[in-house]
């Protein structure tokens, strides 16, 4: 991300590990979808294992900010890890310290497959989990924004992703993804985050317009589409073109 080029990836919702190791080949990250998806915890262990032997960051979101989804997502190698639906500030900042170890956050020590099984020491483990855990915040509410300054200002937080459409819900304009008021929003999100030196990506479809459009708004990485709608495009499209006369 601090190269310049948009970094890029999808949701995996799909249970069986073969969809990220297939995918992975060509994308910057895999997004571990456990808000949106039947996704088990694992089938998501199953993905990042995946991850690790394609040599890609695995950032899973969870469904929440409890303290047992985080400790668990960790524990389990996950690269990164994405916090949904914040309403508040100091939910986000709960959810950061609950990422990161004293003496920076509270996260309570129990790793597994990150320490290589009890192979790597305490003291290089602490302080890599500490400083390469990707943590994220998702702005999907007007509040975020309007409290844009405090967010940015987090310590811990690495990074915050824009769900445009959940966003739009929170304004009044549910789906309106491109009124004039979301787009501000989004811009003036974008900007206070690259200021502040967060990392920011934006969630969209299966869109190249869309996500060429966000960066070069300021994003530095971007969710684009999900394995299913790969799919489902791709099937559409192929089979409407065989079917035309």
């Amino acid at each position: 991300m601090d190269g310049g080029q948009l970094c890029v990836g999808p949701t995996v919702s799909f249970s069986d590990a073969s969809v990220t190791e297939a995918l992975a080949a060509t994308a910057d990250y895999i997004w571990i979808d456990l808000e949106h998806s039947p996704t088990n915890f694992e089938s998501m262990v199953n993905h990042i294992i995946a991850c690790r032997a394609c040599r890609v960051p695995g950032i899973v979101r969870v469904p929440s900010g409890e303290i047992a989804w985080i400790k668990r997502v960790l524990d389990a190698g996950a690269d990164g890890i994405i916090l949904p639906q914040a309403q508040c500030v100091d939910e986000v900042r709960h959810f950061v310290n609950a990422c990161r170890y004293p003496m920076q956050g509270t996260r309570g020590y129990g790793p597994r497959r990150s320490t290589n099984y009890g192979r790597v020491g305490n003291e290089s483990y602490l302080s890599q989990a500490n400083s390469e855990t990707f943590v994220v915040g998702q702005i999907e509410s007007k509040a975020l924004v309007d409290n844009i300054d405090a967010l940015v200002s987090i310590d811990g937080l690495d990074g915050v992703v824009i769900g445009p459409y959940d966003l739009s819900g929170s304004y009044g304009l549910p789906g309106d993804i491109d009124h004039p008021t979301i787009v501000e929003a989004i811009q003036v999100s974008i900007d206070k985050c690259r200021e502040a030196g967060v990392y920011v990506g934006v969630g969209m479809g299966s869109n190249a317009d869309t996500a060429k459009r966000w960066h070069a708004a300021g994003a530095n990485w971007a969710m684009v589409g999900a394995d299913y709608q790969y799919m489902v495009q791709f099937a559409d499209s192929l089979y409407q073109q065989i079917r035309q006369k």
